[in-house]
């Protein structure tokens, strides 16, 4: 949970692995073991590019791509519907390092699913400026030096130790992404390879992901596993008053209501209504980032969800005007952890689980193909602001105004959204059908 007074700066068929991502590639043939005088890290020569070079109308099609993704992922992620938290861009970013050694159809499925609408060469750039924009939101400008928050990305690629990496995909790894392959033995030794990959995801998430890759998930036959990590940690700009918060009632999906702890006040926020809800901006400290509610009225939920894309999402957060507001918000907690595989494939992902999948832009070959995507995260929301963390994993296998405050009271189910707001990107999506269960 969150400590008001200190802030620290700073989760068969192919698959892939998501606030960490892991991607696994196995060949078709077992390697020998290779030497141990073999380096520790196969890695490109280059360094991460620190400026590049990116159009912004380039920046803003990879933005806009990852939302409507977001939104895509949202809907095939929606079945049961309970609790649901994850990080659409963890996953794109994750995904991003697979497809840069797609090729042919299986490329065009996962640009078409991801909503990449830039070619290769652009792509990967643009990722990296987005990266590196993202990474400054620690720094904290006055006023707000003091309170600072935390937001850590982090990419680490994981491949068998002997087994060979094309050096153009060694490069896009390094210039884009800041990633080298770290060299483990899945051969002759699975079990400890995968506790290594899962202590990094822990380590990097301030030990909130745990396990992303459960038992089983890591072989022999694996060689290659991308990973993506996000940790997040931020004050409210104005937090709430701990004396305010007080028992309430909430309204789940087609069930009895049940008792929260209900924080409230009462202060200016940007608000928006609706034929059928509201809509509440709570921003960070810094107010470079920002929670957006979207509370629909009772009894109409399910059919908001359902409708809610990119250009719902746009036509409120463009209303959001300047308002007093009453906001009543529950504490909250939420676990999550899904396979995406199904979930990809639903959108139209579908060679890169087979033995058809191309990745031969990794290894020159077309024996790996993606086992398991695994997407694992965690949110905690209280007086004090939001901790919340992601990790995926994929692996490859060889085949307003002063006057009456507007009355909030988020006592049924809502979305959220956690987003980036100078440059729009949509970090998180959650979905609270019960604040008392995980």
């Amino acid at each position: 949970m969150i400590n008001a007074r200190r802030f620290k700066r700073w989760r068969s068929r192919a698959g892939l692995l998501f606030l960490c991502a892991a991607v696994g590639l196995v060949g078709c043939e077992l390697l020998d073991p290779s030497p141990p005088t073999l380096p520790d890290v196969a890695a490109s020569s280059l360094e991460r590019d620190a400026t590049p070079d990116v159009d912004p109308e380039d920046l803003d099609a990879l933005v806009r791509g990852n939302a409507a993704f977001a939104f895509d992922l949202l809907h095939v992620l929606s079945e049961p519907a309970g609790n649901l938290f994850y990080s659409p861009y963890s996953v794109s970013a994750a995904l991003a390092m697979v497809y840069a050694g797609a090729r042919g159809e299986t490329a065009r499925q996962m640009g078409q699913a991801l909503r990449f609408d830039l070619d290769q060469d652009t792509l990967h750039p643009a990722f990296n400026r987005l990266d590196l924009e993202l990474a400054r939101r620690g720094e904290v400008d006055p006023p707000y030096e003091g309170e600072g928050f935390e937001l850590r990305i982090v990419n680490a690629a994981w491949g068998q130790r002997g087994y060979t990496f094309l050096a153009r995909y060694l490069d896009v790894l390094a210039v884009s992404y800041g990633a080298g392959v770290r060299l483990l033995d899945f051969v002759e030794d699975p079990e400890g390879s995968r506790i290594k990959i899962n202590d990094w995801v822990s380590e990097r998430t301030n030990e909130r992901i745990v396990d992303l890759l459960p038992s089983g998930s890591i072989d022999t036959l694996v060689r290659l596993v991308l990973t993506n990590a996000i940790y997040f940690n931020a004050p409210w700009l104005t937090p709430f008053d701990p004396e305010e918060t007080a028992p309430g009632t909430f309204a789940p999906l087609g069930a009895d209501a049940v008792s929260v702890s209900m924080m409230r006040a009462v202060e200016a926020r940007r608000y928006a209504n609706w034929t059928g809800g509201q809509a509440v901006e709570l921003p960070y400290n810094g107010e470079t980032l920002s929670m957006i509610l979207f509370v629909p009225d009772r009894g109409t939920y399910e059919a908001f969800e359902a409708g809610f894309d990119l250009a719902r999402y746009d036509e409120i957060v463009s209303s959001l005007a300047s308002r007093q507001v009453d906001l009543r918000l529950p504490k909250f907690e939420v676990s999550y952890e899904v396979s995406l595989v199904d979930g990809m494939a639903v959108l139209g992902m579908t060679d890169a689980f087979t033995d058809t999948a191309d990745f031969s832009g990794i290894d020159g070959t077309r024996d790996l193909s993606i086992s398991d995507i695994l997407h694992k995260t965690w949110v905690s929301v209280d007086e004090a602001g939001t901790e919340a963390a992601a990790a995926t994993a994929v692996v490859f296998r060889l085949v307003s105004f002063p006057g009456p405050p507007v009355v909030v009271t988020v006592d049924r189910p809502f979305l959220f959204v956690i987003r980036d707001i100078p440059t729009g990107a949509i970090l998180f999506v959650g979905r609270v059908v019960n604040p008392t269960t995980e």
